[in-house]
């Protein structure tokens, strides 16, 4: 007779031992809540200009020392299955906008808080998200009337920089300026006739040493490495790019050459030298003087190349030389030929410079407009420039931004204020039980003003009271003024602290449909884990 072994009643005994299952409010709703508050807790005390630094050690032990939430979140490889919902929605805000990523998580994070509290009242969930997607609704109609008009020429330095200003700012307080004015520049200079901007155009290169203030733009690229061969400074080069190494052809086919004397040892050795002198005397008559191949270079080769005064660039990744070719116009060749005059491209001054202890060769191009800029970064420490670099790549992206809507809207927490005012009020109309959760929707909107004011140093409620004050006498514009000794409201428009109509958009409706799904799930079942246990790996495996 066979033993009948009782097995855990309900939906357990459907899965295979060792799976989980979370169910209902108690074990599934709330601890999502819970495991998204405390993600949205650790990102808001970053926030803003005052926003705290983190440290964060990746899985490969390296550090990182920032206050991006984008960057934080990257690295810490979140493994709840809810808070990850928080973290897809702010990466989809890093690749929409570049920008906002900490705004989404706070906001989700105080919707659902606030959502926590409604269902303890008891409302039904789906009340709760219906009101929630309602109030969305209502603010994302609001949002396009609180502009203050758009930027009408990107190219005018003065209009544009304000906007990449607010978005350096909550990165690197009091270098926001300077940085700033450089990165609107190399965005200007590379912004095409047609307004169709690439990201990917301006290039990053850091270099040790010097202070954040010594950083500068260059029209062109620039790498951190020395040339092959004698010649250091060419001026209105002509350029030729290999994509092969420039070193004598290894044939397809085998082939085996009998020797039978020193003579004929010579006169083999000696063909291979006039075949190579040849080709670079080809490359050399065409008026090309200075070669960037992306693989190695033989001795003979450079010998030649020296011979011959042409100068001789060797570029270790591919990606670099196509930017390179894109930058001064090339086209890069598979053989060693010589090139025809359309395949070369064309650059002002190519040089080698050393900048602190770091050599660099620089390709520059003299007029207004190139393809391509290079932001050189200088700083103490690796880790500094690494945060600049993330500084950068947010104003870059805040520019982008502008080019596909160039509206934009009072910041310092004006917006999200004014929108709780009109939403709160908007909630009070309605006669359902979802005027509650409206009502909520406009209570999590705060969050951006209270962290703001917290991370300064002020008494949140005090802030609140006085920002809500100046929206209701209708100055729609008033923000917190982080800078003053005491808890005080400013004009954020006369500031010119500017937020994008765009940003705010996405981060609104990123925010409220990741907590609408988070609080859509009513069950957690979790499979077992693949494989058997995990096998000790010895330390010392490499002794033997």
């Amino acid at each position: 007779m066979a033993l009948h072994v009782p097995r855990a009643p309900g939906f357990a005994q459907m899965m295979k031992e060792g799976a989980k299952h979370f169910s209902g409010l108690e074990e599934a709703v709330y601890r999502n809540i819970d495991a998204c508050k405390e993600l949205a807790k650790t990102t808001i005390s970053a926030f803003g200009p005052h926003g705290q630094n983190k440290i964060v050690i990746n899985h490969l032990e390296k550090l990182f020392i920032t206050n991006d939430a984008a960057t934080i979140l990257r690295e810490l490889e979140v493994e709840h299955p809810a808070a990850k919902i928080l973290v897809m929605a702010s990466q989809q805000q890093e690749q929409e906008c570049g920008d906002g990523t900490n705004f989404v998580l706070g906001f989700a994070g105080a919707l659902l808080e606030n959502a926590e509290e409604l269902l303890k009242m008891g409302l039904s969930v789906a009340e709760v998200t219906e009101g929630y997607e309602m109030a969305l609704k209502k603010a994302l109609d609001i949002l396009p009337g609180l502009s203050l008009g758009n930027i009408k020429n990107l190219r005018n330095k003065e209009e544009a920089l304000p906007a990449v200003r607010s978005a350096i700012m909550s990165k690197q307080y009091g270098n926001e300026d300077f940085l700033a004015g450089i990165i609107t520049d190399a965005c200007i200079s590379i912004l095409p006739e047609k307004i169709s901007f690439n990201v990917d155009n301006i290039r990053v290169c850091k270099i040790l040493g010097a202070g954040i203030l010594q950083s500068t733009v260059v029209q062109g690229m620039v790498f951190k490495r020395l040339v092959e061969g004698d010649v250091t400074k060419v001026d209105k080069a002509k350029v030729v790019v290999f994509s092969c190494p420039l070193d004598s052809m290894q044939t397809e086919t085998k082939g085996t050459v009998l020797i039978k004397n020193a003579d004929e040892l010579l006169s083999f050795s000696k063909g291979e030298e006039n075949l190579m002198e040849e080709q670079i005397k080809e490359i050399a008559d065409s008026g090309v003087n200075v070669i960037v191949t992306g693989g190695k270079v033989g001795d003979l080769a450079l010998h030649y190349a020296n011979k011959y005064k042409l100068m001789v660039v060797r570029l270790l990744s591919k990606w670099d030389v196509r930017r390179l070719c894109k930058s001064i116009g090339a086209t890069a060749l598979p053989k060693i030929t010589a090139p025809t005059t359309e395949e070369c491209g064309y650059c002002d001054s190519v040089l080698v410079d050393e900048v602190g202890d770091t050599p660099v060769i620089t390709f520059k191009q003299d007029q207004k407009e190139s393809p391509i800029a290079t932001v050189v970064i200088r700083g103490s420490t690796e880790n500094i420039m690494d945060d600049i670099e993330r500084a950068v790549d947010d104003g870059v992206n805040t520019f982008k931004a502008l080019t596909k809507d160039s509206r934009i809207v009072s910041g310092a927490g004006s917006v999200e204020i004014e929108l709780a005012r009109q939403i709160s009020t908007f909630g009070e109309s309605l006669s359902g039980l979802e005027q509650y959760s409206v009502k909520k929707f406009a209570e999590s909107l705060e969050v951006v003003p209270k962290a703001l004011a917290k991370n300064a140093g002020f008494k949140e409620t005090e802030v609140l009271s006085k920002l809500y004050a100046a929206h209701h006498e209708e100055r729609v514009n008033a923000g917190i003024d982080i800078e003053a000794e005491v808890a005080s409201v400013l004009d954020a428009a006369e500031a010119k602290i500017y937020d994008l109509l765009i940003t705010k958009f996405w981060g609104l409706k990123f925010a409220t449909s990741a907590a609408c799904t988070v609080l859509r799930v009513d069950q957690i079942i979790m499979a077992k884990r693949a494989g058997g246990p995990k096998a000790k790996q010895n330390k010392d495996w490499d002794e033997d």
